[in-house]
């Protein structure tokens, strides 16, 4: 099956042709005729499958077929939104890039930046915009932005927007939004919280689930190594070298970790970054670029901030550290063998680890080849050090990660995701005065880049009653209850899908998806 089969137009066609894609996906396949039919969609697709191109696609389409409403500037009439900074941009990318030959204009917004070019692109008309939810709401409170006319709305990744504690942004948005329009949900698993988000949101959608959840690729290369602990980066320095590997994505459970490694790597004559929450916006969008641009070897990542690294041909994955949630090891190695290429997953694993392996491998049900390297034989006497989940507290022992805690798991996602959204809890100690925008842009540099965290300010220590890693309470939140309920769509109960048995995996959510560790150790 080709493009042209889809009921695509020209435009469309001719900027798909340019960039080399000649067969849609299987969720393209199937998405791309639901969509352009106008109904709501719930989609089950994990990274890599090709579901961007699933979604903007007849967004475009659709756009450019229907007149605006008569007004004088152009309206907001598709609005996408993501779960952080760098997905949002690479979503935004790829609108333009597929409707390059269509006059259709775009813009993202995101936390971290100055606000005021956002607002300027708002200002001059915009048709789709792609957004984090915490700044979408600033630009809704401070009415720069009008979706009044709005004919399409996506959340993409929604699981992971839920897992960032972004639900009640979410629900405030939605009762903004003028309630005929057209609803796409796509997400990687389908929890109890995302049926529950479907079936306040979706009317009568069509079911599309392509990829099972907690699978891996059959086109990666999976394998083990087994090492000891303080022999990993040396056994890293050796495969990457002996193997002549290069656009190398590594995965660490710390930003701490992350520093340290890519420190190391460097000196070792390997030329590496590390990406995480406490790097500048500036910082993160550079390290990007020259690792999409093959001139950076090594990309060192926390989970969270590596969810925007969206590359066709990643050839290479690294666990340095395996993950303490056994599902985040299937969304690592899925930004590998991606759309059919072939990739190469490997995990560096040390004793302390053979718990969490364990737990992978009954989660993906397979046994992963173990392979040791000549020279680097872990001693068999080596006994297990408990893995610090944060200062002074062990994982064994402690609750088990996947444990609802105080904070929800949720401060540091939230602020790895977009960071501090304008208007909460101030710890930059900006004037009580001080406007929204100013606060945005507190700190930056002279071209307007955010310094140090990438909100401006220097990271606050952690305050007592906060619970570890949390944010201040912003104002209005300081309830669930104080939020408006999501709107209940179209009418009709959506959640009687196909026939009221949902074709869907109704594992228990899992609210603390984001690691401790995260919280900066």
């Amino acid at each position: 099956m080709s493009f042209d089969s889809l009921g695509l137009s020209e435009p469309l066609l001719r900027a798909v042709n340019e960039l080399g894609y000649s067969s849609p996906t299987p969720i393209q396949r199937q998405a791309i005729p639901a969509v352009l039919k106008g109904g709501d969609l719930l989609a089950g697709a994990q990274t890599g499958t090709g579901k961007t191109a699933g979604f903007t696609l007849p967004i475009l389409q659709r756009l450019s077929q229907l007149a605006p409403a008569a007004t004088a500037k152009r309206p907001v009439r598709a609005l996408i939104l993501t779960p952080t900074r760098e997905l949002a941009a690479q979503v935004e990318e790829s609108v333009r890039a597929y409707g390059k030959y269509l006059k259709l204009k775009s813009t993202v917004m995101f936390g971290g930046v100055g606000i005021n070019p956002q607002i300027d692109a708002l200002k001059r008309g915009v048709d789709i915009g792609v957004a984090t939810p915490g700044r979408l709401l600033d630009h809704m409170q401070q009415r720069t932005i009008d979706l009044s006319q709005l004919e399409i709305l996506v959340l993409d990744e929604a699981d992971r927007m839920l897992d960032m504690g972004f639900i009640h942004d979410i629900k405030r948005v939605l009762a903004k939004l003028p309630p005929k329009r057209q609803n796409l949900l796509f997400s990687a698993t389908f929890s109890d919280e995302i049926k529950a988000l479907a079936d306040g949101l979706l009317d009568s959608p069509a079911l599309i689930e392509v990829a099972r959840r907690n699978t891996t690729a059959e086109t990666v290369d999976q394998k083990i190594y087994p090492v000891d602990r303080d022999r990993k980066r040396e056994l890293l320095t050796h495969l990457i070298r002996a193997n002549n590997w290069f656009q190398v994505l590594v995965f660490t459970r710390t930003k701490h970790g992350a520093n340290r490694l890519a420190e190391q790597l460097t000196r070792d004559g390997i030329s590496a970054l590390a990406i995480h929450g406490n790097k500048s916006q500036s910082a993160r969008t550079r390290a990007l670029a020259e690792f999409k641009d093959q001139t950076l070897q090594v990309l060192v990542a926390t989970d969270i901030a590596a969810r925007g690294i969206d590359i066709d041909q990643l050839p290479h994955v690294v666990n340095f550290d395996l993950p303490n949630v056994p599902e985040d090891y299937v969304h690592r190695i899925g930004r590998t063998g991606r759309a059919g290429a072939e990739g190469e997953a490997v995990s560096l694993v040390c004793v302390d680890e053979h718990i969490l392996l364990r737990d992978i491998e009954r989660l993906i049900k397979r046994k992963i080849v173990r392979e040791v390297v000549p020279g680097f034989e872990p001693d068999p006497h080596a006994k297990p050090e408990p893995i610090l989940r944060r200062s002074g507290q062990q994982q064994r022992g402690a609750p088990r990660e996947g444990a609802p805690r105080r904070d929800g798991g949720q401060g540091q996602a939230r602020r790895e995701g977009e960071g501090r959204r304008e208007g909460e809890s101030r710890r930059d100690g900006a004037p009580k005065g001080q406007s929204r925008d100013a606060r945005a842009s507190n700190g930056a540099s002279g071209n307007g880049q955010p310094s140090r965290d990438g909100r401006g300010h220097k990271p606050a220590a952690a305050k007592p009653n906060h619970g570890a890693g949390s944010a201040p309470r912003r104002s209005g939140d300081a309830s669930t209850a104080g939020h408006a309920a999501a709107p209940r769509g179209k009418g009709g109960n959506p959640g009687a899908l196909l026939g009221g048995k949902p074709r869907i995996d109704g594992a228990p959510a899992r609210r603390d998806r984001v690691r401790s560790e995260e919280r900066g150790r």
